[in-house]
């Protein structure tokens, strides 16, 4: 071949590609806007949550959905809309969460589920970002005097299906060499009932979770988490693959209330620190640059939000932490500033 025909040829070539890859991004572009314009032409936003979690998603008296991850779907809301109420809650069994969100029954699913590899590549979802760090434990009777989980050799495990809390229990009793009897089933409150019931010597799944469904017990005093964990349950929530657009608010969303935190603005004084000179907190806050327009929202997006639920702190304590009932600690949700982990990236 010719120098002048290789050189046509490679021509053709880059002319192909070119072609190709701008197809590919208006074919990407088209895709990424997808869920935000079904959500906003659907005039609400659709979040998937568990059964009933104290702390993290629960109806209260009036029907209401409740919760730390609730927040998340009305911050999520918040940005979109400015109103915090047009969410649509769908509640989902364990086994039941990721096809929910395969199939777009749900635009995002904000329930205490873990992130894992085999989850991240092998559904055709995403996870977004750690919103809760949490590790899996073991919920026993007082009246067995157990000092630790060595004295649950032989013993018969209560577990929801569909959770990571099945895998682990299996490779913790395998790994030291013990035995166990595995009493599975399909919900959280069937679960629940039957370790209640007796049907099973302890129940297991994620800490917080346990000391939410702890007080669920008749008799809650009787009961006692152990105080060895097994995993690593990073918590967060999740998206399909496709919408990095959608993915992008999702997880910048879960940013916003941890840096809002870290620069102390709250629901109280977020109007004032609007005014701020300092040019992080102007940037988060959008008096400087348009990072809101970039994600499709407005560039007040986080003043929205901090309005609607509060920062990360806020909620975490309304909720979970101090001003709730099941008080638990911050430990390693707190900020990384203080000792924790959560950390969230620069807004520039």
């Amino acid at each position: 071949m010719s120098s002048f025909s290789t050189g046509r040829f490679a021509g053709k070539l880059a002319g192909l590609i070119g072609g190709l890859a701008l197809t590919a991004t208006m074919s990407g572009a088209a895709m990424a806007q997808s869920t935000l314009d079904k959500i906003k032409q659907r005039g609400h936003i659709i979040c998937g949550t568990s059964q009933g979690v104290a702390g993290f998603s629960l109806p209260d008296a009036q029907g209401q959905w409740r919760g730390f991850d609730t927040d998340f779907c009305r911050a999520l809301a918040a940005a979109i809309f400015n109103d915090q109420e047009k969410t649509k809650y769908i509640s989902l069994a364990s086994k039941d969460r990721l096809t929910a969100l395969q199939s777009g029954e749900i635009d995002v699913l904000a329930r205490t589920t873990t992130w894992t590899l085999g989850r991240d590549t092998g559904f055709g979802l995403n996870f977004t970002a750690i919103t809760y760090f949490d590790g899996q434990g073991f919920l026993v009777r007082k009246s067995l005097n157990l000092k630790d989980l060595k004295g649950l050799d032989g013993a018969s495990i209560c577990v929801a299906q569909g959770t990571t809390s099945e895998l682990n229990l299996a490779d913790y009793f395998r790994t030291n060499g013990m035995k166990y009897e595995v009493v599975a089933y399909a919900g959280l409150d069937e679960t629940v009932q039957a370790y209640e019931a007796g049907r099973c010597d302890a129940y297991t799944t994620d800490l917080s979770q346990l000391a939410s469904n702890r007080n669920k017990l008749k008799a809650p005093e009787e009961h006692e988490l152990l105080t060895e964990v097994i995993s690593k349950e990073p918590l967060g929530p999740w998206v399909r693959q496709g919408d990095d657009a959608w993915f992008d608010i999702v997880r910048w969303t879960a940013f916003a209330l941890v840096n809002a935190e870290e620069f102390g603005i709250t629901q109280a004084n977020v109007d004032e620190m609007v005014k701020s000179q300092n040019p992080e907190i102007r940037r988060l806050l959008g008096g400087e640059g348009k990072f809101g327009e970039s994600l499709g929202l407005t560039n007040d997006w986080v003043v929205r939000i901090i309005k609607a639920v509060g920062n990360y702190g806020e909620s975490f304590d309304r909720h979970l932490g101090d001003k709730s009932a099941l008080k638990l600690p911050r430990g390693p949700n707190r900020l990384w500033t203080k000792g924790g982990l959560q950390y969230a990236p620069p807004v520039r």
